[in-house]
């Protein structure tokens, strides 16, 4: 069924870097070979289900500024209308892949047993559309931090019922997932923390999200489910003290419980700044710990405190995330998911394919430029050169040995080390040749 929202609209085509088309690619060629690739392959670009079709426009001082033709989303109809939509738009960007949360899919009911079968519902129907469609499920998620129920979180809640319609919401989105032949499932806890410790069990609340991340292994070995579990690091959205705070706090809990073989990390860039941090650094952090699954690519306004979920634009940023994702063997199964969403005022259907184009462009500009400095090899040769000597026989033995014979060592041989310029100003230019 066609909904006419993106009537007029053609496939979006690659024109190159000459055009002056809004609704062309410049950059992103999907077929073109990068360090022996295909471009489409090394990026595996996804749709949100979330921030293109169910964000009304609101912002927290107003509410909903987009008219869509499955307004209301209070209803099954509705909910298809919107699966239309999305696949109309999956054709016209050649995207590859979506992801959704269960309540972008379906409305609400208030009980387990009616969500469960508006889900199972409407993921049949997304299942019948991808029969005639090359896009296909990147991953799936829950929503379990919208509604009321959430408010104290879901599996550090400390209502022990929340924990099982927790556990009950997660287990049907992860069958949903598994149905739609998805390549991951996230745990995206968006309220896994604490506002005040006067009421809050610290180690329990940790314990039983350890618990719960254990059972979904444990079943997504029981259905056969292939895909990779991710969890997402969610710094201050909106609990001041986020468990899940960045890549090192995720690690380390994975560790904690025994989880580091089983679990993956899917990085967001928005994520990344407001944990003080840069994209690079967590992938990076990642990537160092074998744990780099798939990323939210996005961007903040630097002049705001909050995740503003903005399309990407910023080459250089996005040149030095794919490097490190490059670095550490490309994506396998994980991908790069689109978190990001119109401006409340771009009220139009092609706002949304532009927003898309010149987000995967971006992308596909900072592809290239990491690959060129891979190929090139001057970071890597900065880095050996100035680790060189610790290549040396001296400097290995020193790692296996103690505090008092190294002391000797550097009274025998008057060891007084000046320091090496660390020519970080240099290799920011040498980036810079590239983006």
């Amino acid at each position: 069924m066609t909904t006419g929202f993106f009537d007029g609209i053609a496939p979006v085509t690659f024109k190159g870097p000459e055009t002056d088309d809004p609704l062309a690619f410049r950059h992103y060629d999907p077929d073109e070979t990068v360090m022996g690739k295909r471009m489409e392959d090394h990026l595996r670009f996804a749709v949100a289900w979330w921030h293109s079709f169910a964000w009304e426009g609101g912002d927290p001082f107003g509410g909903q500024t987009f008219e869509r033709p499955w307004y209301p989303q209070d209803s099954m109809d509705a909910a298809r209308r919107k699966a239309d939509a999305a696949f109309e738009m999956f054709e016209i960007l050649g995207q590859p892949f979506f992801c959704w949360h269960d309540v972008d899919l379906r409305p609400d009911q208030g009980n387990f047993a009616d969500n469960l079968a508006t889900l199972n519902e409407i993921t049949d129907y997304i299942a019948d559309r991808m029969k005639t469609a090359r896009t296909r499920c990147l991953w799936g998620t829950a929503n379990m931090f919208s509604h009321r129920r959430w408010m104290a979180g879901a599996a550090t809640n400390p209502d022990p019922d929340v924990f099982a319609f927790s556990a009950a919401t997660v287990k049907s989105c992860l069958d949903a997932t598994h149905k739609l032949g998805g390549s991951n499932y996230v745990l995206w806890g968006g309220r896994e923390g604490y506002e005040t410790l006067l009421n809050t069990d610290m180690g329990r609340e940790l314990d039983h999200m350890g618990r719960f991340l254990a059972m979904v292994v444990d079943y997504k070995h029981k259905i056969g489910f292939k895909g990779q579990i991710l969890v997402e690091p969610k710094p201050q959205e909106p609990s001041k003290h986020q468990y899940d705070y960045d890549a090192a706090t995720c690690i380390g809990f994975l560790r904690k419980y025994g989880l580091e073989n089983e679990v993956k990390l899917n990085l967001e860039q928005g994520h990344a700044i407001l944990a003080g941090h840069s994209f690079e650094h967590e992938l990076a952090v990642a990537a160092s710990e074998g744990m780099l699954g798939s990323i939210d690519m996005n961007r903040n306004d630097y002049q705001s405190g909050w995740d503003t979920d903005q399309f990407p634009n910023n080459v250089p940023e996005v040149a030095l995330a794919y490097y490190h994702v490059l670095k550490a063997g490309g994506f396998t199964q994980g991908g790069t998911n689109f978190d990001a969403k119109l401006r409340r005022q771009s009220l139009d259907a092609e706002d949304l394919i532009a927003a898309h184009v010149g987000g995967m462009d971006t992308c596909a500009r900072g592809l290239k430029a990491a690959a060129a400095m891979i190929e090139d090899g001057g970071l890597e040769d900065a880095l050996r050169d100035r680790y060189r000597d610790w290549d040396t026989d001296a400097a290995k033995s020193m790692l296996h040995s103690d505090l008092g014979a190294i002391a000797q060592r550097v009274l025998d041989e008057n060891i007084a080390p000046e320091p090496r310029s660390g020519r970080q100003e240099r290799l920011e230019n040498y980036v810079n040749r590239f983006v």
